[in-house]
């Protein structure tokens, strides 16, 4: 390449440096950002969630800023939150396009915020679940956004919630979460949606072990999932293990009996139950008063989160705090602390008691 042209490169790079610089910092304008969002253009919505996932401490305070705007101006919507969980391989993608493109016919618009494991390597993200509902994806009533989980436990991403607000300030009125399917700490996406629904497939090994009991006891819905062909009669025979077994559980906080339906994503057998079973939890949640109570309970949890997390932050900009971390974090390696009495001294360090 001649001198000429990199140098030319090198200033569209520069270039376009500064225009993100510019668009994060001097020229941040949340209120117009956030009135772009309410009025529903898709290009601001996503950029706002790209801020928010943003793990740049300096994205913070803009971050703060646009929420508080965006909320400012979409105070007082309906909505619904559904998260969908599940093991890989049960078919969330194919249940959550169909359920999504049903809802649309009712009238409704539908976000679906996909999150994706992150590889403990390289940090990396296949978010492949976007091309998995093409149709959905491609739909003018629907947003399909795919995120990595990064280091958030869970089977959510860290700013789930916040993009959750954002969502629905943009105008979609559904919002469906999908998880990744890791396992027990999966029970954190229940405090961030209304209605939990857990995806099964028939004959999967022991039929009621073979799903943590931690995940089936935050279930409002069960969905014994592709019970199409020849495995209709062993989803039905896995349903009705389920149903059996429940009875052993507590009654949920909402006071509601956990259904276990059989559905298929394929024919669309179930589907129309399903849907509307969920829509029926919701309406008697908010006429008990549990679904508008569960939201500010989940609220108030999110605060904690995040306050532990911005806590966490602010001590590691310290270059002091930083260096002290290195020190430790050597000793703990080398055995010479534990991780606990270390954090605790690295937590503790230069306090008046």
């Amino acid at each position: 390449m001649s001198s000429q042209k990199m140098s030319s490169k090198n200033k569209a790079v520069d270039a376009a440096r500064k225009r993100i610089q510019s668009n994060r910092t001097e020229d941040f304008n949340a209120s117009e950002i956030a009135a772009a969002i309410v009025e529903g253009k898709r290009e601001e919505l996503a950029k706002a969630i790209t801020l928010i996932e943003s793990e740049n401490p300096s994205d913070r305070p803009l971050a703060q800023e646009l929420l508080q705007a965006v909320k400012d101006l979409s105070f007082g919507k309906e909505t619904l939150r559904v998260g969908i969980t599940g093991i890989p391989g049960v078919g969330k993608s194919t249940f959550i396009e169909r359920l999504g493109l049903d809802m649309i016919k009712d009238g409704d618009r539908v976000a679906v915020l996909a999150v994706d494991p992150s590889s403990k390597k390289t940090g990396g993200s296949i978010l492949g679940d976007k091309t998995r509902m093409d149709e959905l994806a491609v739909h003018s009533a629907a947003f399909v956004r795919p995120s990595p989980a990064a280091s958030a436990l869970g089977g959510v991403a860290r700013a789930t919630m916040e993009a959750v607000i954002l969502c629905e300030a943009a105008g979609y009125n559904k919002v469906i979460v999908e998880t990744v399917g890791v396992g027990q700490s999966e029970t954190s996406v229940r405090e961030m949606v209304d209605v939990f629904t857990l995806l099964l497939i028939g004959g999967a090994g022991d039929e009621v072990q073979g799903i943590k009991r931690g995940i089936v006891e935050m279930a409002d819905l069960i969905v014994v999932h592709k019970a199409d062909g020849d495995r209709i009669d062993t989803c039905i025979k896995t349903a009705q293990s389920y149903r059996n077994s429940l009875h052993l559980f507590p009654m949920p906080d909402g006071g509601e009996v956990v259904e276990v339906m059989t559905a298929s994503s394929i024919t669309g057998a179930g589907h129309h139950e399903v849907k509307e079973h969920i829509a029926s939890l919701a309406k008697n949640w908010r006429k008990s008063g549990f679904f508008i109570a569960q939201r500010s309970n989940q609220q108030s949890d999110r605060m904690f989160y995040h306050a532990k997390d911005i806590l966490l932050d602010k001590k590691m900009e310290d270059p002091s705090s930083k260096a002290d971390w290195e020190v430790l974090s050597q000793e703990v390696k080398s055995g010479k602390q534990s991780a606990f009495s270390a954090a605790w001294s690295w937590v503790y360090k230069n306090q008046v008691s």
